[in-house]
């Protein structure tokens, strides 16, 4: 945090106003939402590194640099508007895809702190993804995660 704050009054801002890619933007939040309760578990960012793969079609070593610079962003970044600055133009379909990546991270762990429901809220309403729609993808990401478990629990 106090390198973020030395950086924003100390160094040239020129990286930090140059525009992030929507792609990098998308990992740097999916990175970040997997730590926001306090600790960033291997099943969060398994679903995340999922969700990128799947979403933007690359490949595990692509999924693995897109997520070492998204780490790097994350802890660079003062807030969240660098990431949702470079999505708040991207059309309707792909803002809720990401609100949809968001809460598969969110659910991954089989759980929904209050840290991630409040940074899903905030990123959606950023980005232009209404309440409306943020809660049905939550509840639909949450039936999804019963399921598995279900599914999970019965074949053991």
């Amino acid at each position: 945090m106090f390198d973020a704050i030395a950086r924003l009054f100390g160094q040239d801002h020129s990286d930090t106003q140059r525009p992030i890619e929507p792609r990098l933007a998308v990992a740097a939040l999916l990175v970040h939402l997997a730590a926001v309760d306090g600790s960033a578990k291997p099943q969060e960012m398994k679903v995340a590194g999922n969700a990128l793969k799947d979403h933007y079609g690359l490949t595990d070593t692509q999924v693995r640099d897109l997520i070492v610079e998204a780490r790097r962003k994350d802890r660079e970044a003062v807030d969240f508007y660098q990431f949702t600055s470079a999505l708040s133009t991207l059309p309707p379909d792909e803002k809720i895809a990401i609100v949809r990546m968001m809460w598969q991270v969110v659910f991954a762990d089989e759980s929904n702190h209050e840290l991630e429901d409040n940074m899903v809220w905030r990123v959606a309403e950023l980005i232009g993804v209404s309440s409306r729609e943020r809660t049905v993808l939550r509840n639909q990401m949450r039936r999804n995660a019963d399921a598995t478990l279900d599914a999970d629990e019965t074949s053991s």
